[in-house]
C-alpha cells in the first residue's frame, strides 16, 4: 500500500511517516520545502513538493496513492490564518481524493472539539469530522489531546534553566501521549478494517495537572520551579490586542487555544475500545514518568559533557 502523509515535517507527522516506513508501507510526503525535509528521504520516504492551498499540487501528490494520513495543521510561523490552512486545505485534500479515487483517509483530530467551537482550531477539527462523517470516504478519526513533547517546552526546559513556568487559568488535567505512540495508532488504522468510519480517542494513560508535571520535573531535574499563574482575563486582553495586527493573527489564535488548556475541563477519555480495535497493548505505551526521566538523563549527561570543555566563567552560565 502507498500512503500519502500530509504534515510530515510536523512533530506528529514525521513520526507517522517513520512508523509507516518501518511497517513496510510505501510512503509519499507532500512538503512545501523539500530542502527542509531531507530527513524524510533518508528514512525512505518519497517527497513531492506542494501546498494544501493549491488543488493541483494535492491532486498530483495523490497519484498512485491508496490511503492518506492527514496530520497537517497551522505552523507557528505560517502567515496565513487557521481557517485558510486547516479548512480550505482540508477541502482541497478531500476534493482531490474524490477526483483521484482515494477513499481511505486517516484524520488526526482533537478530543472534545465539539465543546470548544469558539476556538478556531477546534472548530475546524469538529467541522472536518462532520464532513468526513457525511462523506463516502473510508475514514478513521483519531482524537488526541496533547503531546508529551509539548511538556518539555512548557515545563522541563524552563525548570532546568531556572525560568518561570507559566500556568494559565483554571488549568486542565491533560492525558498527554508520546507522538511515537500516536503514530502507532495512525499507521495501525491502515490495516484494521474494523476501524473504518469510526472515531477513537487517542490519549495517554493518565491525565496530568500542571502542578503534577512541575513536581515530576522538579524530582528528575533536582531543581525548584518558579510558577507564575496567568489570569484568563489577561489572556483575553492579549488576544484582543494582537488580533488588531495582521502579522500577529497566529498569536491571537494560539492565545485562543489557551482557553482549552485553561478551561478546567479534564482532557481525557477511556482507551479500552481503542486498544482493542487497534490490537495495541497498553503496556507498550510510554508513561509520562519514564518520558521525563529519560529526557533529563539525556540532557543532563550532555550538559556535563559540555562542562568538561568549558572554562570557569563559561561554566557559571550552565543551567545546573
Amino acid at each position: 500500500m502507498k500512503v500519502l502523509v500530509i504534515g510530515a515535517t510536523g512533530t506528529l507527522g514525521r513520526q507517522i511517516a517513520k512508523k509507516a516506513i518501518e511497517d513496510g508501507y510505501e510512503v509519499r510526503c507532500m512538503v512545501r520545502r523539500p530542502r527542509n525535509a531531507s530527513f524524510l528521504q533518508e528514512w525512505g520516504c518519497e517527497l513531492t513538493q506542494g501546498d494544501l492551498m493549491n488543488f493541483q499540487d494535492v491532486k498530483y501528490a495523490l497519484k498512485g496513492v491508496d490511503a492518506v494520513i492527514d496530520s497537517a495543521t497551522l505552523r507557528a510561523d505560517d502567515p496565513r490564518n487557521v481557517y485558510q490552512t486547516d479548512w480550505e486545505g482540508k477541502l482541497n485534500l478531500f476534493n482531490a481524493c474524490e477526483e483521484t479515487g482515494v477513499k481511505r483517509v486517516v484524520f488526526m483530530s482533537l478530543l472534545f472539539s465539539e465543546k470548544f467551537r469558539n476556538v478556531p482550531l477546534m472548530d475546524i477539527k469538529y467541522c472536518t469530522e462532520k464532513l468526513l462523517e457525511d462523506s463516502l470516504f473510508d475514514y478513521t478519526i483519531l482524537q488526541g489531546v496533547g503531546f508529551m513533547q509539548g511538556v518539555i517546552g512548557q515545563f522541563a526546559i524552563p525548570i532546568l534553566d531556572s525560568q518561570p513556568v507559566w500556568i494559565s487559568g483554571k488549568a486542565s488535567e491533560i492525558a498527554y501521549m508520546n507522538t511515537q505512540d500516536v503514530a502507532r495508532f495512525a499507521v495501525a488504522a491502515l490495516s484494521k478494517p474494523e476501524t473504518i468510519r469510526k472515531s477513537f480517542p487517542v490519549v495517554g494513560q493518565k491525565a496530568w495537572s500542571p502542578n503534577d508535571l512541575v513536581q515530576l520535573c522538579e524530582i528528575h531535574s533536582n531543581k525548584k520551579a518558579r510558577v507564575l499563574r496567568v489570569s484568563p482575563f489577561l489572556i483575553k486582553i492579549a488576544k484582543t490586542l494582537v488580533s488588531f495586527f495582521e502579522p500577529t493573527v497566529n498569536v491571537a489564535e494560539r492565545l485562543t487555544f489557551a482557553e482549552v488548556s485553561g478551561s478546567g475541563e479534564k482532557l481525557d477519555a477511556s482507551m479500552e475500545e481503542t486498544y482493542s480495535a487497534f490490537s495495541i497493548n497498553p503496556s507498550d505505551m510510554t508513561t509520562m514518568e519514564s518520558y521525563i526521566e529519560e529526557y533529563y538523563q539525556v540532557i543532563l549527561k550532555r550538559l556535563r559533557e559540555m562542562e568538561a570543555d568549558l572554562n570557569k566563567e563559561e561554566r557559571k552560565k550552565l543551567p545546573f
